[in-house]
């Protein structure tokens, strides 16, 4: 069987005038969970769509295990589409839309008559061994004990796993995916998260998974690829995305709360409130800086570094969010543990922050710089501590 890389080089698709795909480039290893992320119309569907056959390039490349698959169709190219409504026969059971595949493939016309099992050797040797694919399918996906059931008497994890057997009885060496949890409730949206990263695991296969939900991205992924305006902008594991993303939009698109966005002057060696106790690492020749905090790094202390006023509190159980207006009226967000005592609009508040979870972004181009955040004061260095 082959293994399951798929590489796109320098793929573009254009529509008339419009070019939804600018020149990508990808290397998805095998056996990894690969996930194209993005917000609606930023070309991640049709990134998709032309690594399953479905729709060509303009130009450029799909290697699929090293073989340029641009003269193939969709059902030459061995991959595997799941769709979000599964796509399962309604009429047929759980066992027959697995063996459907199989049938297809191997059986002539004749052979997929009823009861032509019992008159044709031919077909009772591919239907015993049809029976035997589709049990060892069942049990590698747990679900042997739904192989008599319809769809319509299966829970939504149980569909998935159906539609899944499905397409791995015809032995795929990836699976597509593009947003299939995307119209589902939240707590069923986390439910089959991990069903998928079970399945994941299971089957051992490449998936590719599209979505515009960060937080899919962030769970599940081995590898994330952030498309924006049909490119990809940023490629690297999860953390490596939000540790360090390379420009100021990828900052604020990743991440379960809103990055804090502060635009401060560069060139002076003094920077102006709130920021009066930090400086840059480094001399800069930007005009301006944008410095991206986000809410959950900053932590409470009482020599903090930066000072503001509580102007609203959003309690959520587990943690609050504390909106802050800081010295020079700026305004951030704050992630408050709520096992302690819960501050309240018209408090002060301190907060300190790891140098290394401050962003710095050009304030023109939005890329990311490579100088850093600190305090000002060696005697007050130590205020930075690890973040909890």
């Amino acid at each position: 069987m082959s293994s399951g890389r798929i590489e796109l080089k320098d793929v573009y698709r254009r529509y008339g005038a419009t070019t939804a795909l600018n020149g990508i480039s990808l290397r998805i290893a095998e056996g990894s969970f690969t996930t194209l992320l993005g917000p609606s119309g930023c070309g991640k569907s049709t990134t998709l769509r032309i690594i399953a056959g479905l729709e060509p390039q303009s130009a450029g490349q799909v290697l699929i295990d090293g073989r340029d698959v641009a003269g193939l169709r969709a059902a030459e190219r061995n991959v595997a589409m799941v769709f979000q409504s599964y796509a399962l026969y309604p009429h047929m059971t759980v066992r027959q839309n697995i063996n459907l595949p199989l049938a297809m493939r191997n059986m002539n016309v004749w052979q997929r008559l009823p009861l032509m099992d019992r008159l044709l050797a031919s077909a009772r040797d591919l239907a015993a061994a049809h029976r035997t694919k589709v049990r060892e399918i069942a049990s590698l996906l747990d679900i042997e004990t739904l192989l008599d059931r319809k769809p319509s008497q299966l829970s939504g994890g149980q569909k998935q796993r159906a539609a899944v057997a499905r397409a791995l009885v015809r032995d795929p060496v990836a699976f597509l995916l593009d947003e299939p949890l995307s119209n589902l409730d939240v707590k069923l949206r986390l439910q089959m998260r991990g069903e998928l990263v079970d399945l994941h695991q299971r089957t051992g296969r490449t998936f590719v998974y599209v979505t515009h939900d960060q937080a899919e991205a962030m769970s599940m992924s081995d590898q994330i690829a952030v498309m924006m305006d049909g490119s990809i902008v940023q490629s690297g594991t999860p953390r490596a995305i939000y540790e360090r993303p390379a420009t100021r939009e990828i900052a604020a698109f990743v991440g379960d709360h809103p990055l804090n966005l502060v635009e401060v002057p560069a060139r002076s060696r003094e920077l102006p409130e709130p920021f009066t106790s930090f400086a840059f690492d480094t001399r800069l020749t930007n005009d301006t800086v944008v410095i991206g905090l986000r809410p959950e790094v900053l932590v409470p202390a009482d020599d903090g570094l930066l000072a503001g006023r509580v102007a609203r509190i959003e309690y959520l159980g587990s943690e609050a969010v504390a909106t802050v207006v800081l010295a020079g009226d700026r305004t951030i967000r704050a992630v408050l543990p709520t096992h302690s005592v819960l501050r309240q609009p018209g408090d002060e508040i301190r907060f300190n922050f790891d140098s290394d979870h401050a962003h710095l972004f050009d304030g023109s181009t939005g890329a990311r710089l490579k100088a850093r955040l600190v305090p000002r004061s060696p005697l007050r260095a130590t205020a930075t501590g690890p973040v909890s």
